[in-house]
């Protein structure tokens, strides 16, 4: 039997002993790929746990962030008494009520938007209430004399300019502050909230007026189940003896679903983020498994010649690449376990997480796969090209430079690889359409990254002599064969176009809020106008705002429950559009066209209209919903049913900030039906004393108004988008370390051909400043044509996502164009210049022997 047959028989178990000798060595030329594979890993891993753990939190704490098993919220009505009854036989109730009001001091100087909480007696069934000072929940709202206690939290003392024991009006009642809030079990369960919470009595509610016909306020029944029933158990009575109730009924298991949405969502954006890195990383990997076979030759020739199979040499190194994988992997794996506890100490008062030591095994399954699978898919074709040099050729030192393609068995495999990663990542997104359009960019911009780099070699080539030696020097180094460009500008090219692209959405976005949005949104909104005081609140805005312009429409509250008779639960709809069907949206009625919109099909109703209940309907959100002219929607209103047929669609202007709704109704519609008015008022001249007056003096006069300046709103969104920023700055700054990583890989795998070719110019005469500088210019160039290349990129990207999915206006910002070339040149350079260092103190005899 010959030597090749027996090594062929025994090739999985005899490669895999050689692969383990030759490792005895260590893991030189492996670490930039165990960099690469480690900070991909850690990074979905971390994201992916991190998220789990938030969520795992909520489902596991869930009765106390619900303070209840179950909850069934109304909204703008209280309970009928049979609806009552029946909750009350679930067991122990706990009612409290919710709605937005102004605070003010007595002598009327300053006031405050307050998210009221009137909580009974009951309250909290699970978890507790913190105060400072504590006390008996009860004492601290209790009524003395004729003012009422109540807790609130520091920001409300803070803008008010109080402490613990002063006095407030709420609407037509005295309070007194008693203490400030701590922490209350279920604030993450009713929401996010614009102003500070106030925490009151019902009796403390009831006697200061706020609660009037349509009036906007939210009644929530928590209730603590008796023994035997079943969350699913109550929704199912709830939902069979109370059909038309319009009930939002919520259980523990669930008791933060808009939260548990946000999170999934945005984990989903950071994972594809750190897969992104993942793939840049894979860069690195291909480049330092083509160097170390490089570095291989002679072993590989050896093998060859004594008649080793080519698919034998393949299996050895293929299984070094598996164990230096796993190791990455495991490196990986173990950091992302570590980034949830870390994460918790910083998000404990925030976030729903558990602050002990978890791991989810799902989690790091995911980031697992995908690091493997990517080693896998950038390792292949560089050892298919190794398997098709000739014995020969390694012997006369050629390398792979002048290899073919790898057989098409190993560019299948590759391929495999690559799709199953895409397949991965978007079986397991929460919006599947979000997480092609990411992968189909990444696939488009590794592409036009490869074509760029053939550019930029393509022009070097053709360029003029240059009289600098340096310059001349540096160009040619950029299109000889074996130069850096590929890699240069694969790594540092996809690394600084998503840097360019999330700078430039966060700085658009900063731009709208705090430039153009807030130029264009109303001065206030003012909810829960009665209709006996439309006439005296629009007196005191033409006194206190003369040039303002005031815009008025009904108000209701009604929540979606199905399309063309089919329950809105069964219906499959995008996450784009689920927002409009999570719990109650304000509608109105109008006779004619609201300002501001324009049909885009269909017909609007006649002003004196009499016929079946008709309703406008956002074309966008229409869109999202397959929504079709002709089709019905069933609205709860009041605890009313009412199906209305779509007659039109109309576009719908959000970023404005005006009065828009998604449902317009005919106003037959609501004939009778009780509700409040929505204003706004709109004066750009206005300055901040004459808003302060005006607010002052409608709190004053008309207490049960609550007014919202919309400046304060948008300074709390900024606020919110700057804490999202850096978790996405940070996102991005692993993606921009793994280009990093590659780049320091790239420029290593050339410094073999580097060191010839230094020690070849100085024999020539050439000084070391000389060499210096041509290196310097040859980055230089790398550096800014891919930072040309990153501006266009990203500054597409950006402007596709602001314009297009956030529909909002879009320009370049020289700024970030300036930071990413410096950025571009700093690194390429610098990271350059370090390894070009120790090559220029080469010795010059040793090399030349060896040439």
């Amino acid at each position: 039997m010959s030597a090749g047959a027996a090594l062929a028989r025994l090739r999985p178990g005899l490669a895999l002993r050689f692969a383990l000798r030759e490792m005895r060595g260590g893991l030189s030329g492996f670490y930039i790929f165990l960099a690469c594979i480690a900070l991909g890993t850690a990074a979905i891993a971390g994201v992916n746990s991190l998220s789990r753990s938030i969520t795992a939190t909520i489902a596991t704490q869930g009765q106390e962030l619900l303070a209840g098993d179950i909850r069934f919220e109304l909204n703008n009505r209280v309970a009928t008494p049979e609806e009552r009854a029946f909750l009350d036989g679930l067991g122990t109730v706990s009612e409290s009520s919710g709605l937005r009001s102004m605070a003010r001091l007595p002598d009327g100087s300053n006031q405050a938007l307050v998210e009221l909480k009137a909580v009974d007696g009951a309250y909290p069934l699970y978890g507790a209430v913190k105060t400072e000072p504590a006390g008996p929940l009860a004492e601290l709202v209790g009524r003395t004399g004729d003012t009422y206690g109540a807790i609130a939290a520091p920001l409300l003392l803070d803008r008010l300019g109080i402490a613990p024991g002063g006095e407030i009006l709420l609407g037509k009642a005295r309070i007194v502050v008693r203490a400030t809030l701590v922490s209350e079990p279920d604030a993450l369960s009713e929401g996010f909230g614009f102003a500070p919470r106030l925490m009151l009595s019902p009796e403390a509610l009831a006697a200061s007026g706020l609660v009037q016909t349509g009036s906007l306020v939210e009644h929530a029944y928590k209730i603590r189940l008796s023994d035997g029933i079943t969350a699913a158990e109550a929704r199912s009575r709830a939902e069979r003896d109370f059909p038309s109730a319009g009930w939002s009924i919520r259980a523990s298991d669930n008791a933060a679903p808009a939260l548990t949405a946000n999170v999934t969502r945005f984990s989903q954006f950071l994972t594809l983020v750190g897969l992104t890195a993942l793939i840049v990383g894979g860069v690195g990997v291909a480049n330092a498994v083509r160097a170390f076979l490089e570095s291989k030759r002679g072993v590989i020739a050896s093998f060859k010649c004594l008649g080793a199979p080519a698919g034998f040499v393949v299996t050895i190194y293929l299984f070094q690449i598996l164990i230096v994988t796993g190791i990455g992997i495991v490196i990986g794996l173990v950091a992302g376990m570590l980034i949830p506890y870390v994460a918790a100490q910083f998000l404990a008062g925030v976030l729903p997480v558990s602050t002990g030591f978890e791991i989810f095994p799902g989690a790091l399954l995911l980031a697992a796969v995908f690091g493997l699978l990517t080693a896998l898919a950038f390792a292949i074709a560089p050892l298919g090209r190794a398997r098709r040099v000739p014995a020969t050729a390694l012997i006369r030192q050629q390398g792979f430079d002048a290899a073919r393609w790898p057989n098409w068995r190993f560019l299948a495999a590759a391929g495999l690889c690559l799709a199953a990663i895409a397949g991965l990542a978007i079986a397991t997104a929460y919006d599947r359409q979000i997480s092609m359009i990411f992968l189909a960019a990444i696939a488009f911009a590794f592409i036009l990254l490869r074509g760029v780099s053939m550019l930029i070699t393509a022009l070097a080539r053709r360029s003029p002599r240059l009289s600098s030696p340096a310059l001349r020097l540096a160009v040619g180094n950029i299109h000889r064969p074996g130069a850096l460009t590929p890699s240069v500008v694969l790594s540092l090219g996809l690394g600084l176009a998503l840097l360019v692209t999330l700078a430039l959405i966060d700085g658009n976005l900063r731009r709208e809020l705090t430039g153009n949005m807030a130029e264009r949104a109303p001065n206030f909104f003012f909810v829960d106008i009665q209709g006996s005081e439309i006439e005296g609140f629009r007196a005191v805005l033409n006194e206190t705002l003369p040039g303002g312009k005031v815009i008025e429409v009904p108000m209701l509250r009604g929540r979606i429950l199905a399309f063309n008779g089919e329950d809105v639960a069964k219906r499959d709809v995008p996450p784009s559009g689920q927002w409009v069907l999570r719990g109650d949206r304000g509608i109105t009625y109008a006779r004619n066209l609201p300002e501001g919109s324009v049909l885009t099909e269909g017909q609007w109703w006649g002003a004196d209209y009499t016929g079946e209940p008709l309703v406008s309907f956002s074309a966008e959100e229409a869109g999202e919903l397959g929504l079709k002219l002709g089709d019905t929607v069933t609205v709860n209103v009041l605890g009313r049913n009412i199906t209305a047929k779509i007659a039109n669609f109309r576009k719908v202007e959000w970023e404005s900030l005006s009065i828009n709704f998604v449902m317009v109704f005919s106003p037959n519609t609501f004939a009778g039906a009780p509700h409040a008015w929505l204003a706004t008022v709109i004066d750009p001249a206005a300055t901040p004393e004459m808003e302060a007056a005006a607010l002052r003096r409608i709190t004053n006069t008309f207490p049960t108004i609550t007014s919202v300046r919309v400046k304060d709103a948008l300074d709390i969104v900024n606020e919110l988008l700057g804490q999202l920023a850096t978790a996405i700055r940070a996102a991005a700054a692993v993606a921009l370390a793994a280009s990093v990583l590659v780049l320091a890989g790239a420029l290593a795998a050339g410094n073999r051909a580097r060191v010839h070719d230094a020690v070849v110019m100085k024999t020539l005469g050439a000084t070391r400043s000389t060499l210096i500088r041509a290196f310097s210019y040859e980055y230089a160039i790398l550096g800014l044509a891919t930072a040309v290349f990153a501006l266009f990129a990203g500054g597409v990207s950006a402007w596709f996502v602001v314009a297009r999915v956030m529909t909002l206006p879009s320009r370049f910002l020289p700024d970030v164009a300036v930071t990413t070339i410096v950025v571009a040149l700093v690194m390429t350079v610098g990271i350059g210049l370090v390894g070009t260092w120790r090559i220029l103190g080469q010795k010059a005899a040793p090399v030349l022997r060896t040439l």
